[in-house]
């Protein structure tokens, strides 16, 4: 079988991205095999985590494998030892490669000088493995994903780059509201409306949040400064202020509407305290779904 990268979300045709979703959905409500057995999964993480590191680990134990855990401080990625050099020697060890790294180019150079696959666990240019538990739990909550319109409020970071693919790779509408200087890249644009016009989808880029949520199926958001944008936080705190998401905001989408968050919430900036527990969120449900859309991931390129 060809070698597979789950690096974008695009590494995944859109009817692919559908089977993953749809095998994530039957394996957290009829349990799964072992298709993993026998295999070892090193996970490489320059960057701290809970969910990612927690999901990861237990998934491919569920799965009949075996984790490592490589922290930044054992490997030292491109300092102590060049990219090349440590995954051609993990590609002698281990079945798959789990990498959440600073740059994107990392990732890259993983995959090119690599032997096994390699899952982007997060980078600064996408989050796919987030986005296909973002997906799973829109699908749950709204019965499809088809013609639903997904609502991101804030950033145009790597997570937001990844839902803008993702959703209109599977037929959701996708608008994002973001202030001057903070939109998703152009040329990324452009690869989500090439994909929405297979699927008949759209996206849309607005400034105003109030448009963005209007008549949404889904509200969505993230916390203004990512790992690494520490040293950008008083100019971010200042640029995105009113780009909360709050109860009055919540009220301009549809009223079954759900609110998402990828974690951690900063609740006083992105979010107006006390919004993880407003009755339509569910935040903690897409928390639980990166473990089940991560293992069908890590099935249908392992397994």
């Amino acid at each position: 079988m060809k070698r597979r990268h789950l690096i974008s979300i695009t590494d995944l045709t859109p009817e692919e991205v559908g089977v993953v979703i749809q095998r994530a959905m039957a394996m957290k409500q009829d349990g799964h095999g072992k298709p993993l057995a026998g295999k070892s999964v090193a996970m490489l993480f320059e960057k701290p985590s809970l969910r990612t590191k927690v999901s990861f680990d237990v998934g491919i134990q569920q799965l009949g494998g075996h984790a490592l855990y490589l922290g930044r401080e054992e490997v030292g990625l491109g300092g102590r030892e060049p990219v090349a050099d440590v995954v051609r020697v993990l590609s002698r060890y281990v079945d798959a490669v789990v990498a959440r790294v600073f740059s994107h180019q990392v990732l890259e150079e993983l995959a090119k000088h690599g032997t096994v696959p390699v899952i982007n666990a997060l980078s600064d240019a996408e989050h796919p493995c987030q986005v296909l538990a973002d997906l799973l739990t829109v699908r749950e909550h709204k019965g499809r994903l088809e013609g639903v319109t997904i609502a991101f409020i804030g950033d145009g970071n790597n997570v937001s780059a990844s839902l803008a693919l993702g959703a209109v790779s599977v037929g959701a509408n996708f608008v994002i509201a973001s202030p001057k200087g903070y939109e998703l890249p152009q040329s990324l644009i452009a690869e989500a409306w090439r994909i929405a016009s297979a699927t008949e989808s759209s996206i849309r880029q607005v400034r105003r949040p109030q448009e963005a949520a209007a008549g949404a199926d889904v509200v969505y958001t993230d916390v203004w400064a990512s790992m690494g944008d520490e040293a950008e936080l008083a100019a971010r705190r200042k640029a995105f202020q009113g780009y909360q998401v709050n109860p009055d905001l919540m009220r301009l989408a549809n009223p079954d509407a759900i609110f998402l968050h990828d974690l951690p919430a900063h609740g006083g900036e992105e979010i107006s305290v006390g919004m993880l527990e407003h009755p339509q969120s569910v935040v903690f449900d897409q928390a639980e779904n990166r473990l089940h859309a991560q293992k069908a991931a890590l099935e249908f390129l392992l397994g």
